[in-house]
C-alpha cells in the first residue's frame, strides 16, 4: 500500500465523516437515492389514479427530503474528497463524481420549486422527465462511487484489516 491510498483510506475528521473501515458518507446518499426513486415510481402513479394529487405531492414532499438528504451526505462526502491526494485518478474521479452529484441536486430542487403550483394534478411530463433524467445521471454518479469504494478502495480499510476477517478462529468484534 503506497502512502496516497493510504491517505485517502483514513478520515479527514472520524467525528464527522466516520471512523477508519467505517465512512458515513456511502449509508447518507441512501437517504437522497431513496427519496429520489420513491418520487419517480410517485409521477409514475400520478397518471395511473383517479385522484392523483397525494402523489403529486408526496413526489414533491420526497423530493424535498432528498435534496436536504443529498446536502447532508454531499457535506461529508467532501471531507471524504479531501483525503485523497491531488492530481491522482481518484481524486479527478471524486471531483466527477461530486459534479454530477451537485447537478443532480440542483435539478431535484429545481423540480422541487416547479411542482409547487401543480399539486393536485398528475406531474407534467416535463417534471417526469426531469426527474428521470436526474436518475439517470445519479446512476452515473453511484457508478462513479462505486469505482471510489471498490476500486481505489477510498475510505476502505486495508487489505491487512480486511484479512483479519478472513483469519478463522478470531473475533474482530
Amino acid at each position: 500500500m503506497n502512502a496516497d491510498s493510504g491517505q485517502a483510506k483514513r478520515p479527514v475528521n472520524a467525528v464527522l465523516a466516520g471512523p477508519y473501515g467505517h465512512p458515513f458518507h456511502p449509508i447518507l446518499v441512501t437517504v437522497p437515492i431513496g427519496a429520489w426513486v420513491a418520487s419517480l415510481i410517485f409521477d409514475v402513479g400520478s397518471h395511473i389514479v383517479d385522484d392523483p394529487a397525494f402523489l403529486a405531492q408526496g413526489a414533491r414532499w420526497l423530493i424535498a427530503i432528498g435534496v436536504l438528504g443529498a446536502l447532508v451526505a454531499a457535506a461529508v462526502g467532501v471531507l471524504d474528497l479531501l483525503a485523497i491526494p491531488t492530481g491522482t485518478p481518484a481524486f479527478r474521479t471524486g471531483l466527477v463524481h461530486m459534479g454530477l452529484n451537485l447537478v443532480v441536486t440542483i435539478a431535484f430542487a429545481a423540480g422541487f420549486w416547479w411542482r409547487l403550483s401543480y399539486s393536485d394534478a398528475p406531474v407534467t411530463a416535463g417534471q417526469l422527465a426531469l426527474s428521470a433524467v436526474s436518475l439517470a445521471v445519479l446512476g452515473v454518479s453511484g457508478y462513479l462511487g462505486g469505482e471510489l469504494a471498490y476500486h481505489y478502495g477510498v475510505r476502505v480499510a486495508d487489505e491487512t484489516t480486511q484479512a483479519a476477517g478472513f483469519t478463522r478462529g478470531t473475533s474482530q468484534h
